[in-house]
């Protein structure tokens, strides 16, 4: 399988995938952008077919990499791309106006998707000793149907888990920006709101999972919820044991009491929860950089929020 990561660049701790060229941490963001590998635009230019020797326009525009040629994607004509260089003066901006510092950039999928994270210096302690901190993930895709994407994610320390909002829809997660309108980035700022009280609602959802234990048979309702069992010797049947879970959600039964941070809040939703945050970002998947795009913006990303909320429900009902 082909590498998803391309470039990358960080500045302090290793990240938590354990991948990218360390830079200094007072670099400027065209600075980081050079290290990143990511200080390059993309042109616009009409597509064609050729149909009887003929070259008919599409009424497509072919988005192109200048470095390389590379056609990143087809877009429409009302498509407006933003240059890494202006996402990253707009994140340079954020980052300043906040209390955060700049930590990795790159590209992942042969360009396509632009990234930087930043770490917010704010985190809260669990349990006696489990500590999130808070991150903010910019990605700015050169990708037909995709939008800018801004948005908060903890952290889990210990472990290195990248956990995920999922607070209902009146606790906005991200911001997403459609390429079809001209890049407003004090709009995106508004719109985003202050970081730390999503922070401390997430606090409060760790809390309330970390004192409702489980159940043996909600614990495996909760891991066929999270990851169903599709063969076709249970596709029709209850799952009601260990023995029948699927391969994925057999994995997180099996790490539950061996995670790093299973210590902590032993017994409850927490602990599952984090089970699963730890199969999908350092379990799954055939190497480092493809379960990073995965839990960013791929399949895993949407399993995190789904086994959140999932873990929530249980926890009320225990």
């Amino acid at each position: 399988m082909a590498h998803q990561v391309e470039t990358m660049a960080y500045a302090g701790e290793l990240p938590w995938h354990g991948l990218g060229t360390e830079v200094s941490n007072d670099l400027t963001p065209d600075q980081m952008m050079v290290k990143a590998g990511v200080d390059w635009k993309v042109h616009e230019a009409e597509s064609f077919v050729e149909f009887n020797g003929e070259k008919i326009k599409t009424g497509q525009k072919a988005l192109i990499r200048e470095t390389d040629g590379k056609v990143l994607t087809n877009v429409g004509e009302n498509w407006h791309p933003v240059q890494n260089e202006q996402a990253f003066d707009f994140f340079n901006d954020y980052v300043m106006a906040g209390d955060m510092e700049m930590h990795t950039a790159g590209s992942l999928r042969g360009g396509q998707y632009v990234w930087a994270l930043a770490k917010v210096k704010e985190s809260f302690d669990l349990f006696g000793g489990d500590q999130v901190d808070s991150y903010m993930l910019f990605s700015n895709p050169h990708v037909y149907g995709k939008s800018i994407d801004v948005r908060f994610t903890p952290i889990r320390v210990v472990c290195n888990n990248t956990l995920t909002f999922a607070l209902g829809s009146q606790a906005a997660r991200a911001v997403k920006v459609g390429h079809r309108m001209a890049f407003d980035a004090d709009s995106v700022k508004v719109t985003l709101g202050i970081a730390h009280e999503k922070f401390a609602k997430y606090k409060e959802m760790a809390e309330f999972l970390g004192n409702k234990r489980y159940g043996v048979v909600d614990l495996i309702e909760y891991y066929n919820e999270v990851f169903p069992n599709t063969s076709r010797t249970n596709i029709n049947s209850d799952v009601k044991t260990f023995k029948d879970l699927s391969r994925n959600a057999k994995l997180c039964y099996d790490v539950l009491e061996s995670q790093p941070g299973a210590n902590f809040a032993e017994g409850t939703w927490w602990q599952a929860f984090n089970s699963v945050t730890y199969v999908t970002d350092h379990v799954q998947g055939r190497n480092a950089d493809n379960r990073l795009h995965s839990q960013w913006f791929g399949q895993n990303q949407l399993r995190k929020i789904k086994a959140a909320e999932k873990a929530v429900e249980f926890a009320m009902a225990s």
